[in-house]
């Protein structure tokens, strides 16, 4: 499995610029820190965050989301259940540390 582990500092990365950059590394995971993410991807009303996820999904390319949200999550029951959701799932994770997103890489790994 291909990893592509993004740098905390840097530009706020756009959905496509995200795709083109995992396809350019033909990476099947993107790390992606909190920090890269547009203004409002945690406001679940401005429909940034469903269009992040729409274009991962059409692309087949799995993102974790890494990062503290837990400011966000206190504000949004919304986001808590989107989160929440997207964790069960394969396509888009949202952990804290990249430490967690290995560990929880390995156990996919192992159930392949």
């Amino acid at each position: 499995m291909n990893v592509l582990v993004l740098q905390t500092d840097g530009p706020v990365l756009a959905p496509t610029d995200l795709i083109a950059h995992a396809l350019g590394e033909r990476a099947d995971v993107i790390c992606l820190p909190t920090s890269r993410l547009a203004d409002g991807f945690f406001d679940l009303r401005t429909g940034v965050a469903g269009e992040y996820a729409q274009k991962f999904v059409n692309y087949r390319i799995r993102v974790a989301v890494v990062g503290d949200i837990s400011d966000h999550l206190e504000r949004s029951e919304a986001l808590r259940a989107f989160v929440n959701e997207s964790n069960r799932g394969r396509q888009l994770w949202f952990l804290p540390t990249q430490a967690e997103v290995d560990v929880r890489l390995a156990r996919e790994s192992e159930r392949l």
